[in-house]
């Protein structure tokens, strides 16, 4: 189970060390050790996530308001292959056999999110609170429970109810900070009484670049250079106020934690010898990650944020800052409204100073100045932004640890996906992540860093966003084509559940055999999988053009399964 001895929430140590914080981390020591064979604390929690939107499906069913992901979905050419998540991985049905599936891999607890317009369809609880959601969850969170899983529940995973969207603006307006606390309450009196673990955001940063600079996600808006700021700023007060409400009403009685989960790539220098690199890789975290945890723990940006996007709003004429300013209460408002850190970590970025001119136009990542390069001899599964970086992750863990006066962290996210589009459930490639991400995180335990649990991305293959379904980063592979949406586990499943049950890595020789182990199984599985849904793999074929190893990867399925069926007759 999650451990709850630590109840202090984090501001106490950040009140302490922040001073002297940003001075403790040493850019120029990157340790990157063989690897460790050891164990983790006692009481140290595993488990896997999902989102309503990415697994749920039933978009529509049960008195559901849409969201602005299922208008966003609708839209023509917004997602690859103009799929959706409308039916997704029909999780909304589902839930029981999944929950078999936790159970099964041993768990200690299960990350989800509650969909907004689920139980409210027009985000608003004066209006109406639709039933039929509010049982889904109930049912959800007792059978979870039942079998001794802690539910993780993150309030917001980006479906904003799309009422919202058309009548305020969504998050470019302050009204939502109402709007959300009013959400979170009605969740905190139906739930609160069973969740313990509260995560009012997921990867803010997403929901503000991406959602309101960039267009690449739901809203789909592009205004750049002022659109990313509005929005993060009325998410972190939504968040404070959350926490507040959370602190006053409910706390006593329910005795839960509220967090934030924030999302953030590694930044290294490309020369640590140099200060301006060193600086750049800084400004990097400062611009992802300390955007929203600075605020959090301090109680306002971080200076570099307002150092230079004050400097390029006055190159480009603007009277004040592009970026928003907290008035003096406010800061004391959104300081120390963190129980716990949640931390989501995929990939690594090389980080050098580049300079861009303010005739180039305001946007958010000109403000920052620098660019990001990759090691081409990094590991590449697929996604074009993920690479395999394990020792990036120890960094990052290390980095909040110095900058936040060692917060209580949860890791919410960390996997790996592959663009493939045949059926091979041997992920040799997943496992090698887990084992040395899961590693790097063990050492910076060693080094001092205050990390409670971890949740690995994702429990299921699900709607990855504007990616659609063509990237997989479950453990278990969902047959989309299937209507049942049958779950097949990988090898991931088999070697995670081994590191689950013996809390670590034990010694190099049982290490060893739980990979061999692993896809002993999973071969058996990919039989299982060739056999059953392998008629609409071979119309996949024909219907879309796929690479050539996956369409070697569905020949040798049909002759596999020649052979089974010469061997019956």
């Amino acid at each position: 189970m999650l451990q709850r001895s630590v109840l202090r929430p984090c501001y106490v140590l950040a009140l302490v060390l922040c001073a002297s914080a940003n001075d403790d981390f040493d850019w120029t020591k990157n340790e990157k050790t063989s690897f460790y064979y050891g164990t983790f604390p006692t009481g140290f929690s595993w488990g896997a996530g999902s989102s309503a939107y990415q697994t749920e499906g039933a978009w529509n069913i049960d008195g559901k308001g849409m969201s602005i992901w299922d208008v966003f979905a609708h839209k023509k050419g917004k997602i690859f292959s103009n799929e959706s998540g409308d039916s997704s991985c029909e999780g909304y049905f589902k839930f029981k056999d999944d929950i078999t599936l936790m159970k099964d891999m041993k768990f200690n607890h299960y990350r989800f999110s509650i969909s907004w317009p689920r139980i409210l369809p027009s985000g608003l609880k004066s209006e109406h609170i639709n039933e039929k959601g509010v049982k889904y969850y109930d049912d959800l969170i007792n059978m979870l429970l039942e079998n001794k899983i802690t539910p993780i529940v993150t309030l917001y995973h980006w479906d904003l109810p799309q009422v919202l969207q058309e009548k305020y603006g969504g998050w470019q307006n302050a009204s939502m900070v109402n709007h959300f606390n009013d959400f979170a309450s009605l969740c905190f009196e139906r739930f609160g009484n069973r969740v313990k673990y509260w995560i009012t955001f997921n990867n803010p940063w997403s929901i503000a670049v991406e959602g309101y600079e960039t267009g690449e996600h739901a809203p789909g808006l592009k205004l750049k250079g002022t659109g990313a700021y509005k929005a993060a700023h009325n998410i972190i007060k939504a968040h404070a106020k959350v926490w507040h409400t959370y602190d006053m009403k409910w706390r006593g009685k329910q005795k839960g934690l509220i967090g934030i989960s924030l999302t953030a790539d590694w930044g290294e220098p490309v020369d640590i010898t140099n200060q301006r690199d060193i600086e750049a890789a800084e400004r990097y975290i400062q611009f992802y990650m300390g955007w929203f945890a600075t605020p959090l723990f301090n109680g306002d940006y971080p200076q570099v944020m307002k150092d230079y996007i004050g400097r390029k709003s006055g190159q480009q004429g603007l009277g004040a800052s592009r970026l928003p300013v907290f008035s003096p209460q406010e800061k004391s408002y959104v300081k120390g409204t963190c129980d716990f850190l949640g931390l989501g970590h995929f990939t690594t970025r090389y980080v050098t100073t580049k300079n861009y001119p303010a005739g180039v136009g305001d946007s958010y990542f000109a403000d920052r100045d620098l660019a990001e390069l990759v090691d081409p001899q990094w590991p590449d599964p697929g996604s074009e932004w993920l690479y395999s970086v394990p020792w990036g992750f120890r960094r990052l863990l290390n980095f909040v640890k110095t900058q936040y006066g060692n917060p209580m962290i949860y890791v919410t996210e960390n996997g790996v996906s592959e663009k493939t589009l045949c059926t091979d459930l041997c992920d040799d490639w997943r496992v090698k992540y887990f084992k040395d991400y899961i590693n790097e995180m063990l050492k910076a335990i060693k080094d001092g860093v205050n990390v409670k649990g971890y949740t690995a991305w994702s429990f299921l293959d699900n709607f990855e966003w504007d990616e659609g379904f063509s990237e997989r980063f479950g453990l278990y592979y969902v047959d989309f084509r299937n209507k049942n949406k049958p779950r097949y586990p990988k090898a991931s499943v088999q070697f995670y559940r081994r590191i689950i049950s013996s809390n670590g890595f034990p010694n190099q020789r049982e290490v060893e055999s739980w990979k061999r182990k692993a896809v002993e199984t999973c071969s058996s599985s990919n039989q299982l999988l060739a056999a059953d849904p392998l008629i609409g793999h071979m119309e996949m074929v024909t219907e879309i053009v796929v690479p050539t190893v996956c369409t070697l990867c569905i020949l040798l399925s049909a002759v596999f399964l020649m052979f089974l069926l010469r061997g019956r007759l």
